[in-house]
């Protein structure tokens, strides 16, 4: 299907695992990213989901160790809810001791920060643990990294953490009960394709059609200007994308038009549950955010709410930084 697919429309490749499309945001997000690490910093690297974090986390992380500047580890753990300093130490020994032989890690509390200290103090470069998805780290391991970066500093070294995730984690670490880590954090928050939609189009579409294949031989003008105003990530664009041309080959049509295109589209789109899915909130999240009832979470979701209360979480969901 795959094959016949990209036979069809003349691509030479499909729409995933294309590369980085750089925006001026991401310059401004890893000059700023850079000098934080660099002075030992919590940083928090956040933007909706399908925008590019991980993709972006990964190349700044790249760039950084061919740069030499700093040393940048990662926490390949997946499910951060279970996460724990223990394992993020863990990353971070594992990654400053790679080649060297016969090293083992300390089991002992105070033995273990002691070594990890002089580990860093010894390669006389800031270090950055670069932990993605942490929006679901327990606030207790956000408070022990905090403390971590501090041991660090006590010996002159620098020791800077990298929190990349939804929204969310912006909003929770800006609530005054996360304020010993808030207060501390600097955020910075990836904008992805935003106000770029039709060049990130007009850019994969070229990275994947064969010479002599132009974007109008695979969609219609009108079918590119909608992707444009309809998808805001580029997860979107090159799911939506991709299946428009899956129908079209099941239909014999070429170009993609409209038509095709909005059969893909599912029905509730850019509706009030997928905005929230896209900043990191799902039902329970959101009823403990802003203090309401699941129950009325989702007849708020369905347009079965009574309008005064209706007008309440809509509000309580812009102090959240999100348009409901």
């Amino acid at each position: 299907m795959i094959h016949d697919v990209k036979e069809y429309f003349g691509l030479k490749k499909d729409f995933h695992n294309t590369g980085y499309f750089e925006t001026e945001n991401y310059k401004q997000v890893f000059l700023d990213l850079k000098a934080a690490v660099m002075s030992g910093h919590l940083v928090a690297l956040t933007g909706s989901v399908g925008c590019g974090k991980t993709l972006t986390a990964r190349k700044i992380r790249d760039e950084l160790n061919r740069e030499g500047d700093v040393l940048a580890s990662v926490n390949l753990a997946v499910d951060k809810d279970r996460v724990t300093l223990n394992t993020l130490m863990l990353a971070l020994f594992t990654d400053l001791t790679a080649g060297e032989k016969n090293f083992k890690i300390p089991t002992q509390l105070e033995l273990r920060e002691r070594q990890l200290r002089d580990l860093i103090k010894r390669r006389k470069k800031p270090v950055a643990l670069f932990i993605d998805e942490a929006h679901d780290l327990h606030h207790k391991t956000l408070v022990r990294l905090k403390r971590l970066i501090e041991v660090i500093q006590e010996a002159d070294s620098v020791l800077s953490i990298v929190l990349i995730g939804h929204p969310k984690l912006k909003v929770d670490l800006c609530r005054s009960a996360m304020e010993e880590i808030g207060a501390r954090a600097t955020i910075l928050e990836l904008e992805g394709i935003n106000g770029s939609e039709r060049k990130y189009i007009d850019w994969l579409l070229g990275l994947c059609l064969k010479d002599g294949v132009q974007p109008f031989d695979v969609f219609t003008e009108a079918a590119l200007d909608l992707m444009a105003n309809q998808l805001t990530t580029p997860l979107q664009v090159n799911s939506y994308a991709w299946k428009a041309l899956a129908r079209g080959h099941q239909i014999g049509q070429k170009p993609v038009d409209v038509e095709t295109l909005q059969q893909v589209f599912t029905q509730d789109l850019n509706g009030k549950e997928a905005k929230l899915h896209r900043c990191g909130y799902n039902i329970k999240s959101l009823s403990e955010a802003i203090d309401a009832r699941p129950s009325e979470i989702r007849a708020y979701l369905h347009g079965h709410m009574a309008q005064g209360r209706s007008q309440e979480i809509q509000r309580e969901l812009l102090k959240l930084g999100i348009a409901g």
